[in-house]
């Protein structure tokens, strides 16, 4: 009886290890499909993707692609975005006449968009996405996310999360310069002098 109730129980260990190995089996299965389906990764071709601007001109990611680098900042106006938005307008306007193009995608309704854009003199390309299906396309749910694609359509750079002291936005920055094959522009010391040379022109007209 003894003999037959420890087989039992020992059947019962293997059984179970076996159903556990089976488990841990079908997690690294379920892991893998996971990464497999995980297209937009860097080196990889950019994504299809064409969104409509604020006056209904449809924006083509190939279109712009064909033409030079572009930035895709998938974005909103929170706090954190927000400071950091200061930083990618720098870099826009530094780059934009060497082949840059810039383009911001907000996740928000129009009419709070139209309003933010305003307020912040923003100049570079941008376009309202308030459902989130860009977020899909380029398979991110990180707020925001900054894709930098060559020209030719080769993702060459992503750069996740929001960063208000612009360290990331010049790591950023070096990539584009590289792409441009020019020298990187530091937008931190350029956000940090025009706001100097700014706040002193405001102050000779006060006088």
């Amino acid at each position: 009886m003894k003999l037959s109730l420890s087989a039992t129980l020992i059947t019962l260990f293997v059984g179970g290890a076996a159903g556990f190995a089976e488990e841990k089996s079908g997690d690294a299965e379920k892991k893998e499909i996971s990464e497999v389906k995980k297209t937009v990764v860097i080196g990889a071709s950019a994504p299809k993707f064409r969104i409509k601007d604020s006056s209904g001109k449809q924006i083509d990611l190939k279109q712009l692609t064909d033409q030079g680098p572009v930035l895709v900042r998938l974005t909103c106006g929170c706090s954190g975005c927000d400071k950091e938005l200061a930083y990618f307008q720098t870099m826009h306007a530094e780059y934009k006449d060497l082949g840059l193009t810039s383009l911001a995608i907000f996740r928000e309704p129009d009419s709070k968009v139209e309003d933010y854009v305003k307020q912040k003199k923003l100049k570079m390309m941008y376009a309202v996405d308030s459902e989130g299906s860009s977020w899909k396309t380029f398979q991110t749910k990180t707020m925001p996310t900054n894709f930098l694609i060559e020209k030719g359509g080769r993702i060459r750079s992503i750069a996740a999360g929001c960063d208000p002291s612009g360290l990331l936005a010049n790591k950023v920055s070096q990539y584009v310069a590289d792409l441009l094959e020019t020298e990187r522009i530091d937008v931190r010391e350029t956000l940090k002098r025009d706001s100097q040379a700014s706040s002193e022109k405001k102050a000779e007209t006060a006088q």
